[in-house]
């Protein structure tokens, strides 16, 4: 699955929560249901998107279903990540006051040095990335199916 996909699956919060319940141990949808605080079959739903997009797996003891984190896909996401060589920038605390927050986005020139990136050419980097994410969603809503509810 590419990165696009994943970061896709990912975008949903009850997702997050069910991988990051995971992390320690396999666990059944009831286990699952009691520790996110979602319906089983809300759950159930999150845990089949999960499953397609290679983040989770499946085994089956007689009627219980477990599953487990799997994280080659979210290794492949950090892999991505470092090509951005942030792993020695420092993320700074969250500020309550908006103008502390826009502070906050910053990174100086000595953090950008520490990462070996040009600072000169740092804002055409951010922008050639910014586009094409842009232009990944643009089109990752243009071909998102229509939901509603399936007559039967």
């Amino acid at each position: 699955m590419v990165n696009e996909d994943v970061f896709t699956v990912l975008a949903e919060r009850t997702r997050r929560d069910i991988l990051k319940a995971l992390q320690g141990d396999d666990k059944a949808v009831g286990e699952l249901v009691e520790e996110i605080g979602a319906s089983q079959p809300t759950v159930s739903k999150h845990l089949r998107v999960l499953r397609e997009a290679g983040l989770v797996s499946m085994r089956a003891e007689g009627q219980r279903r477990y599953y487990r984190l799997d994280v080659e896909p979210l290794y492949r996401i950090s892999e991505w990540l470092d090509d951005f060589g942030l792993a020695s920038v420092e993320p700074r605390q969250s500020a309550s006051d908006p103008a502390e927050a826009d502070q906050a986005l910053v990174v100086t020139e000595d953090q950008l040095l520490e990462t070996g990136m040009d600072p000169d050419s740092m804002p055409q980097q951010i922008g050639r990335s910014v586009g094409r994410a842009a232009t990944k969603a643009a089109d990752l809503l243009a071909n998102l199916p229509k939901f509603g509810r399936r007559k039967d």
